[in-house]
């Protein structure tokens, strides 16, 4: 019998053979690029956060966790955080919300939703440099748009951009401004797939707009709700240009966002390490949030 049964675990180990080299085949090429692009600059993003290194000179000096000590006894690194956090909360909630409401009234049959829809989801794929210039024009206290709106009304114009209060809500305005196309879209999308069935026994049995819109439309909707969630706050904590382009972090960092701060710490004053140190902490914080957001999505979320 164990004659009998060699050429079948032989011809066996070399159907298993090939299907490994096959599987290694096509997915190894996906691997070298996750561990060249991912992988190795994570790791080696750590390794130079235990260095003072200013990116010219061959000498790192070794300074252990010193650098993370730095961060966060640092008041620039707290303020720099609040303002991101502020900005993230405000532009996700906000954002969607107005595009939920854009969505729901595309919805309806009425004339002009496609043009109106191509209107709203332009600024997409707009390059953000243009969107910051065009913006940073209206918002200037001479000459901008803004100034023409607000001057027959007899308002003040403040110069928002200059203003220690007033750079990051204009940050925040800009970023919701040029991301409802792309929630609206998607949420549109969602409601196209939710059945008019339901909708249709929820009117006989009396239900009111608010209570079809919170217990039929929401939950059926909340998976692409969830997606946004997680996408809107990852990107706008990774958020960079805008900011960069219409405020440079100023006045006195009160518009200074994470990703910015990590740039001037890199670019500006050289000290890789300390940039390192602030990379690999947003990484994690990006990692704990959707980790939490995924664990609370099981209570509302309704696949």
């Amino acid at each position: 019998m164990a004659v009998a049964a060699t050429p079948l675990h032989k011809q066996m180990s070399k159907r298993a053979r090939r299907d490994m080299w096959t599987f290694f085949a096509f997915t190894g090429p996906t691997f070298i690029l996750l561990a060249v692009f991912i992988f190795w600059p994570i790791f080696y993003s750590f390794y130079l956060s235990l260095f003072k290194w200013n990116m010219v000179s061959p000498r790192k000096t070794f300074l252990g966790l010193q650098n993370y000590k730095d961060m966060f006894s640092d008041d620039v690194f707290r303020l720099v955080v609040k303002n991101t956090l502020i900005m993230a909360f405000f532009t996700v909630v906000v954002k969607m919300a107005i595009s939920l409401y854009l969505a729901t009234q595309l919805n309806k049959k009425i004339r002009g939703s496609n043009f109106y829809r191509a209107i709203i989801f332009s600024p997409t794929f707009t390059a953000n440099v243009a969107i910051a210039m065009v913006w940073a024009w209206i918002f200037e206290p001479t000459y901008g748009l803004m100034r023409s709106f607000l001057r027959p009304l007899g308002l003040p114009m403040i110069d928002w951009l200059k203003s220690t209060s007033h750079s990051l809500p204009a940050v925040i305005i800009v970023l919701i401004w040029s991301g409802i196309g792309y929630d609206m879209v998607l949420f549109l999308a969602a409601l196209k797939n939710v059945p008019l069935e339901i909708y249709e026994a929820a009117i006989v049995d009396g239900a009111s707009p608010f209570h079809v819109f919170w217990k039929i439309t929401f939950p059926l909707i909340s998976p692409t709700t969830f997606f946004l969630t997680i996408t809107g706050f990852i990107n706008v904590l990774k958020a960079f240009d805008i900011a960069r382009i219409m405020t440079e972090g100023g006045p006195l960092n009160s518009s200074n966002v994470y990703v910015h701060y990590l740039y001037q710490n890199a670019f500006q004053w050289f000290r890789a390490g300390y940039a390192s140190a602030l990379a690999l902490v947003l990484f994690l914080f990006i990692m704990i949030i959707t980790l939490i957001q995924n664990r609370l999505s099981k209570s509302w979320v309704h696949y």
